[in-house]
């Protein structure tokens, strides 16, 4: 009885965060924003990389959406054009995808603003901050590759890796767009149940998502691949805005509960 009487406020504080973060309308708003300007901005820059970045990163998107998949074969026939594929961006076109892509950093930002209950931040304070995400998350996603095999000692390294990266990323992308409005330690949680759930989905997801990807070219053609990549995409952000709002649950019920604890002792 007591553990119940725990339980259900806790539920009914992640049900009430939940509603008012709208977990399908932010999700959905990240994975269009992904796959707008994201997408085409890691094309771009891999376009002009070195063949060790192309190759890397090539290893990363088979590691996620397996191979052979159309999604992979599109983008080697991108790396296949070498010179005539960098004149078809061009410079300028190469800067105005970069920078289209803070609209998606701008995005998520948005989520933890809104899940922390914290106003918009300032776009002075802000701008910096867009761009540096984006590096580190085009250098995080060309390194999947090598993470997924845990350096080549199998799943018994990859696996914990995984976790610790993907928690250590979600805890400094909450606290670089939060603008370091609220202390690493409140931010733990959320990054901690995002980096595992994150982890969790595309380790499912490998196993039904490169057949899914076939099958939907088969039936519907070029396009099929793309109604696909966008439901994983929605998927995907689905679990990345519910840990991050649980998260804020989560280092609520910690902070009254240390609050309750000092309580008792001064007493």
């Amino acid at each position: 009885m007591h553990q119940a009487s725990r339980v259900l406020p806790f539920a009914r504080r992640v049900a009430e965060q939940l509603a008012r973060v709208g977990v399908l309308d932010n999700a959905t708003r990240l994975a269009a924003q992904a796959f707008l300007t994201a997408l085409p901005m890691l094309i771009a820059i891999a376009t002009y990389s070195p063949e060790v970045i192309r190759a890397e990163l090539l290893v990363s998107l088979r590691s996620i959406f397996g191979t052979p998949n159309p999604v992979v074969r599109q983008v080697e026939g991108v790396y296949r054009g070498g010179p005539g594929a960098r004149e078809t961006w061009g410079a300028v076109g190469v800067l105005v995808t970069i920078v289209s892509a803070t609209a998606f950093v701008r995005a998520l930002q948005r989520l933890c603003e809104r899940s922390w209950h914290l106003p918009h931040s300032g776009i002075r304070i802000a701008v910096w901050r867009w761009f540096a995400w984006l590096v580190v998350w085009t250098t995080g996603l060309v390194c999947q590759g090598v993470l997924r095999t845990g350096f080549g000692a199998g799943l018994v390294l990859a696996v914990p890796l995984q976790v610790a990266v993907a928690v250590l990323v979600w805890w400094w992308t909450q606290h670089l767009l939060l603008a370091g409005r609220v202390g690493w330690r409140s931010l733990f949680p959320g990054a901690l149940v995002t980096g595992g759930a994150v982890v969790a989905f595309t380790g499912v997801s490998g196993l039904w998502l490169p057949h899914s990807l076939e099958a939907s070219v088969h039936r519907y053609g070029p396009l099929g691949s793309v109604f696909t990549l966008l439901s994983w995409l929605i998927l995907f952000f689905t679990t990345v805005v519910v840990g991050i709002a649980v998260g804020y649950v989560l280092a609520r019920e910690r902070s009254l509960s240390s609050a309750a604890d000092g309580d008792t002792r001064r007493r």
